[in-house]
């Protein structure tokens, strides 16, 4: 009976490892970063026309309050450095397209992560094979 209970133990501790060493990690990388693979991407591209503003950065001031939501997206690419810059930059692309269809200008008080308010870094949850960026921000029409 001993030799069942330690072999089942075995089984169980063998099959569980590949789930512990899968676990999440959740890094910061500098929004300089994400903002530089945005715009040396070949198909979309993050552009200049609408301004971006992260956590409490001055902003002009703010005529019309358009739409306030949250882009998140996922990356695969090699590095985790790469696939979070990379989920990044889609996520950016993501709110100047929102900005673009609503009429706004400028994308403020963006927070990445569960709204953690920073103006240099953005937070990236990163497994073995995938990134996810999940950015919230306010689109408006600034003066």
């Amino acid at each position: 009976m001993k030799q069942v209970i330690r072999t089942a133990l075995a089984v169980v501790a063998i099959t569980s490892m590949p789930l512990a060493m899968a676990a999440d990690e959740v890094l910061k990388f500098k929004i300089e970063g994400g903002i530089a693979t945005g715009k040396a991407s070949s198909r979309d591209q993050i552009k200049d026309d609408i301004k971006l503003y992260f956590g409490k950065q001055k902003t002009p001031p703010v005529v019309k309050k358009i739409w306030e939501g949250d882009s998140s997206q996922t990356s695969s690419r090699r590095s985790q450095q790469e696939r979070c810059e990379t989920a990044f930059a889609s996520a950016i692309i993501r709110l100047q397209n929102r900005a673009r269809t609503e009429g706004g200008n400028a994308v403020i008080n963006i927070t990445s992560g569960s709204g953690e308010s920073s103006e240099t870094e953005f937070t990236c949850t990163s497994g073995r094979m995938m990134a996810r960026v999940r950015l919230h921000g306010t689109v408006v029409t600034l003066k």
